[in-house]
């Protein structure tokens, strides 16, 4: 299974997601389905109660459902109960909801966006700003993280061309992308920003991002003309990377006297936006 993962929002509440390419499949965190029906501040002991119910009336959709793993709450990839868009509109049939039904709009819509985005990829680009709108960035934010997916797409390219695998490896030449531009692992980058299971790209500055975007496509034409043979010379090339976007971070911050690495998040600097606009409307 080639996996993606994605988050989804419906009504500002998170849904954990994975598009499987071969089937063709949307898998949809159960969980996180449940809570949104329920409004259930534990969806997942709702779940559990509902899934032995069913269980014990023979229901089909409960045993063909399986499990895959997605970013929990702590930090960790966990394995959670998934359902396809057909077992959970079977699914949704077992919960009380007055959200049940704009949920199944909900969900046959994200099933045709990504059909359609297959025909006609420019539209991801149009869905992710929408996406990003929605929870409340601001468009010159979100112009700069689309132009660094970009980028990072170019470089994870770069290195499945040079026979790297997914997982591991990616992760481990990202920590040293990111311990030697920023002076921080991914781990320690987050813990400073107060982040759990957040993605640290979603909640840099727009200097962050343009650094960190320096360091990805250093690393990627780096290894473009250098064609590493082995992955300690790709971890080589992930720190001479990392290195000009470290050097380009120090002279900023000598020339301006501030530091690039902040502690801000994207939680916290939406809502100094929104205090902001607030003063504004009430002066």
């Amino acid at each position: 299974m080639t996996k993606k993962e994605a988050i989804k929002v419906f009504e500002e509440k998170k849904v954990r997601t994975v598009w499987d390419d071969e089937t063709e499949e949307w898998y949809f965190s159960v969980v996180d389905v449940v809570s949104v029906l329920t409004e259930s501040v534990d969806g997942r002991k709702y779940w559990n109660k509902l899934k032995q119910r069913l269980k014990e009336e023979g229901n089909q959709t409960v045993t063909n459902c399986h499990q895959l793993k997605m970013l929990s709450t702590d930090g960790k990839m966990r394995l959670t109960d998934v359902a396809t868009t057909e077992q959970l509109f079977r699914l949704i049939q077992s919960i009380p909801s007055p959200k049940a039904e704009p949920f199944k709009l909900w969900m046959a819509q994200i099933a045709k966006e990504r059909l359609d985005e297959m025909q006609d990829p420019e539209l991801t680009i149009k869905r992710s700003m929408m996406e990003y709108k929605t929870l409340g960035y601001s468009d010159s934010w979100i112009n700069q993280r689309l132009k660094s997916i970009e980028i990072r797409k170019e470089l994870t390219d770069e290195w499945k061309r040079c026979g790297l695998e997914e997982g591991t490896q990616f992760a481990t030449l990202t920590d040293i992308l990111y311990q030697t531009w920023a002076d921080k692992t991914t781990k320690e980058y987050k813990r400073f920003k107060g982040l759990k299971k957040e993605n640290l790209r979603d909640n840099m500055t727009n200097k962050e991002l343009v650094l960190n975007m320096l360091a990805e496509l250093s690393t990627k034409e780096i290894s473009e003309v250098s064609n590493p043979e082995n992955f300690d010379e790709h971890k080589d090339i992930a720190r001479r990377g990392g290195s000009i976007a470290r050097e380009a971070r120090i002279r900023l911050e000598e020339e301006t006297g501030q530091a690039v690495i902040s502690p801000l998040n994207a939680k916290t600097v939406l809502e100094l936006e929104q205090q902001n606009n607030k003063s504004i409307k009430e002066q």
